[in-house]
């Protein structure tokens, strides 16, 4: 016995003298800890400062029903209880009941209110009983953010949102997800809390240990306005075509910035939402959109020029037993290559790769490659489709097909945006640039970073060819032969290319996408832009021309109409025209760096009212009609933020 007493006065001296620093660090340990307060996410912008995502605080109210005294929680209960059933729509005897058993059962982890905003927060802070604090009154407030998009679910999955996976961790794709890590999470903060069993931890003081720092904002290049008229513009499209999904994309010209981009897909209920970003990582055979690759390099290569004539043999050509055919019953007869292009003949263009490379298709392939079709674009969002080629050096996979198909995009496979990454090199004089989304980063008005254009590739062909193939472009759409004429408008130019091409047809031979790529204004281009739309309903059609086309018309007429730098542009267009022809008395004859008021009187509505803001007028419309007759004279000096009425009838 006399052994064993040592031993436990020992063992008591040893706990509290030799090893009491470390066992009282371990309590502390195990009954407080400082629970990590995650900082507000940064904000994202559109490139005018338009609030596309932000964090929004959020706030659980909790109950510690053993904080108050006796006296504190007799004398409130009852005008808590009243408070808190004229806020959340319950009677005041729940309340009491619920208080009152928390107490008897000792619940220090009540829970009272999920999900508040600010303002709701505060207000039941103030609460009787509430108002006393932590201590006094018991009330526990957690803070948490959630993510808001006040523009809802369009360009989605660009600019990204809460995702959870099945452990509950949360992912954010897009530019929220890309960007994040470096920019918008920020650092997190701490408060020191007590557990109070069951897991359950009570924050201790009413102010944090260490306070978060909110991350970084993020200024994107998305146009809020143009990424509207395409969103919609799109989901149209797909429901009258019943169309299984679609994407497109608005890309500025010489800087890379993404102005739009729109991916909508089907339910089952045949309602459409950001499904998947298609227009970053799908991976698909481009059809005839792939022409004009096949086009530069046979220019490039000499091995054609736009006045040769090709015999298109009646609309079909054989290889290996497989036919191609033209959409054109009967083919087009013998014509050049430049209207082979231009009315989109299957037959014209494997005829001019097949027949210039069959000797040697590494010559081909190698000059695709060259441009940086083979290429992935480096994107910062994740989820880039890979391009996807077969190289006549691949003796397993490169068989005799490979190279006639690939003329008109069978075979291959291209994202959307690698492939409008290529028209835009065509519209920006043979310089291919990256894709941007980002235009700089902030710290409130601070700039911690900016972001310029990245050049992939100085000149993807030579300026010769170029010209030549901006002119087939311009022809597809303004002659009468050309696939896209039916979006012509004498208003405003575009150039580009239909594309159509079965898509699944092992399984379907009714399934197709649609697409029009292309640029505008044709003579000075400013925006490229793709629309690709996948397994329109057949018996409405499926043509690229009437399925993809009108989208592509619908935005570049928004951007005409509303962007004044393309408006300039165009009002230069024909005042140059009107110069060469000597015809200085029409009424479009202006400089728009003058200050004389043009007559106005035989223009279309539109074209005035975007003429004189430009000049920074001030326009008031009166009346209905298609004729304008203007308040200020033509020939009177105009200034600056000066009114002018226009009266129609």
């Amino acid at each position: 016995m006399l052994v064993f007493a040592s031993s436990i006065i020992f063992k008591l001296i040893d706990i509290q003298f030799t090893n009491g620093d470390y066992y009282r660090e371990l309590s502390e340990n195990r009954v407080f800890k400082n629970i990590e307060i995650p900082a507000n996410r940064g904000n994202i912008y559109s490139e005018k400062g338009r609030l596309l995502a932000t964090s929004v605080p959020k706030y659980d109210i909790r109950f510690d029903a053993l904080a108050p005294t006796e006296n504190n929680f007799n004398e409130y209960v009852e005008e808590l209880s009243i408070k808190l059933g004229e806020n959340f729509n319950k009677p005041s005897e729940y309340y009491i009941k619920t208080l009152t058993n928390a107490r008897i059962n000792k619940n220090r982890y009540l829970l009272i209110a999920r999900n508040l905003g600010y303002l709701e927060y505060m207000k039941i802070k103030n609460f009787p009983l509430f108002r006393l604090g932590s201590f006094k009154g018991g009330i526990i407030t957690e803070q948490y953010t959630k993510r808001d998009y006040p523009i809802g679910g369009v360009a989605q999955r660009t600019v990204g949102y809460e995702r959870y996976d099945d452990f509950g961790n949360v992912t954010r794709p897009g530019i929220d997800g890309a960007f994040g890590p470096k920019y918008l999470k920020g650092e997190n903060g701490s408060r020191l809390s007590q557990k109070i069993g069951k897991g359950q931890w009570k924050p201790v003081e009413d102010f944090n240990q260490k306070e978060p720092r909110d991350g970084y904002d993020i200024y994107t290049t998305i146009n809020i306005e143009i990424q509207d008229v395409a969103h919609f513009a799109l989901l149209e499209q797909l429901e009258y075509y019943e169309a299984d999904h679609g994407s497109v994309i608005v890309m500025e010209t010489s800087t890379g910035e993404i102005r739009a981009i729109s991916n909508l897909g089907r339910t089952s209920e045949g309602k459409y939402y950001e499904k998947l970003n298609y227009a970053i990582g799908e991976s698909h055979e481009p059809g005839s959109t792939f022409k004009l690759m096949a086009m530069v390099a046979a220019l490039e290569d000499k091995v054609v020029d736009t006045s040769d004539v090709i015999d298109t043999r009646n609309g079909v050509l054989s290889f290996y037993g497989r036919k191609v055919r033209d959409s054109k019953k009967g083919g087009y007869g013998k014509i050049s290559v430049a209207k082979a292009f231009e009315v989109s003949s299957n037959t014209g263009l494997v005829q001019i790769v097949n027949n210039g490379y069959e000797k040697n298709p590494e010559k081909f392939i190698d000059r695709i490659f060259s441009m940086g079709l083979n290429n992935q674009l480096d994107l910062e969002l994740i989820g880039e489709g890979k391009p996807i080629f077969t190289h006549p050096s691949d003796k397993k996979n490169w068989d005799g097909l490979d190279l006639p198909w690939m003329a008109f995009g069978y075979g291959i496979s291209l994202t959307p945006l690698q492939t409008l990454t290529f028209y835009n090199a065509i519209a920006n004089n043979g310089k291919m640039v990256k894709p941007r989304f980002l235009k700089e980063v902030r710290s409130f008005d601070n700039v911690i970073e900016t972001f310029d254009t990245q050049i992939i590739n100085s000149s993807i062909c030579s300026k010769e060819t170029i010209n030549k193939v901006k002119q087939m472009m311009i022809n597809v759409v303004e002659k009468k032969h050309g696939t896209a004429h039916n979006i012509y408008d004498k208003n405003f130019s575009m150039a580009g290319k239909t594309g159509t091409c079965q898509t699944e047809y092992w399984k379907n031979s009714n399934l197709y996408i649609s697409s029009f790529a292309g640029y505008f204004p044709a003579e000075d281009p400013k925006y490229s832009c793709i629309v690709v739309i996948h397994k329109p309903n057949k018996t409405k059609g499926y043509y690229g021309n009437v399925v993809a086309a009108p989208v592509f018309k619908k935005i570049a007429q928004k951007i005409y109409s509303e962007t004044p730098v393309v408006q300039e542009q165009k009002f230069l267009n024909e005042i140059n025209i009107l110069k060469e022809d000597g015809n200085d008395t029409n009424p479009y004859y202006m400089s728009l760096n003058s200050s004389i008021m043009p007559d106005l009187s035989k223009m279309e509505l539109m074209d005035a009212i975007a003429l004189l803001e430009n000049f920074g007028m001030k326009v008031i419309i009166q009346g209905k009609g298609k004729k304008i007759n203007q308040s200020i004279k033509k020939g009177k000096r105009i200034k600056k933020d000066q009114k002018i009425i226009l009266r129609l009838s």
